[in-house]
C-alpha cells in the first residue's frame, strides 16, 4: 500500500517474516503479521496488531500526538522487570483513510527496546 504526495510519501508493506520487540529483554510482541512504514526521509518503522503483544507490559498514557500524514496518536510506557519506558510505543486507533492498515498497530522508539527481525 502507498500514499503519495510529492513531498510526503509513505509505503507499507508485511515485514515478511518474525519480528519480535524486546523490551529489558522481555518478549513483549512476537508477530509474522507486522508492517514496515518507509515515511518521507525517516528510518523504517514497523507497526505490529495489538493482538500480537503482550498487552500486560503496556500502560496507557494521557501522552497524545497529531501527525498530518496518519493522525492522532495515543501512547503506551512500557513496564517489565521494574523498568519503566515513558511513552515508548505509540498507535494509531482511527488513522487517516491512507494508512488505514495501521489502525490498532503498536509502534516502538527503538531507543527503548531492540528489535529482532527472523527470516
Amino acid at each position: 500500500m502507498t500514499t503519495q504526495t510529492k513531498e510526503h510519501p509513505i509505503t507499507l508493506e508485511p515485514a515478511g517474516g518474525r519480528v519480535r520487540v524486546l523490551f529489558q529483554g522481555k518478549p513483549v510482541v512476537e508477530s509474522d503479521r507486522a508492517l514496515v512504514m518507509r515515511e518521507s526521509v525517516y528510518p523504517p518503522v514497523y507497526y505490529f496488531p495489538r493482538e500480537d503483544a503482550d498487552m500486560s507490559a503496556f500502560e496507557r498514557t494521557e501522552h497524545a500526538s497529531y501527525c498530518p500524514h496518519k493522525g492522532d496518536a495515543a501512547y503506551f510506557t512500557l513496564v517489565a522487570g521494574g523498568e519503566r519506558a515513558e511513552n515508548a510505543v505509540w498507535t494509531y486507533e482511527a488513522p487517516h483513510d491512507g494508512v488505514a492498515e495501521i489502525k490498532e498497530h503498536l509502534a516502538f522508539y527503538p531507543r527503548y527496546v531492540e528489535i529482532v527481525t527472523e527470516g
